[in-house]
């Protein structure tokens, strides 16, 4: 905990510093959601097809998804989100992705175990 899922074109993978973005946003999940540092996972999949509206060609979709175990309020979560989708745009320097990044922050499941 927490599970943190990022996922981005192939086209970004040139561009978009992932171990740095996964390095500065572990911080700011242990500032706001009171998680652990050594907790933070962060895990990058790479998109094959992105599309938006009508656009066949156009910017990529960064969609980055947070689980946290129970217990934060929703406004934690919203400030949660808020903060990361803003130093995802950092760290995606010279990616289209201008009104193409999302962020969820969610509650891990009950049956979530680890080993």
């Amino acid at each position: 905990m927490p599970q943190i899922t990022v996922d981005h074109p192939a086209h970004f993978s040139a561009s978009f510093d992932r171990r740095g973005f996964a390095l500065a946003l572990h911080p700011v999940v242990v500032e706001i959601a009171g998680a652990k540092l050594p907790a933070c996972k962060t895990r990058f999949r790479t998109t094959e097809d992105n599309v938006i509206g009508d656009e066949t060609d156009g910017p990529g979709i960064l969609a980055i998804e947070i689980a946290l175990l129970a217990g934060r309020t929703d406004e934690v979560k919203k400030q949660l989100a808020t903060a990361v989708a803003e130093l995802a745009g950092k760290y995606a320097v010279g990616t289209p992705v201008a009104g193409h990044v999302s962020v969820e922050v969610r509650d891990l499941d009950a049956s979530y175990s680890k080993a």
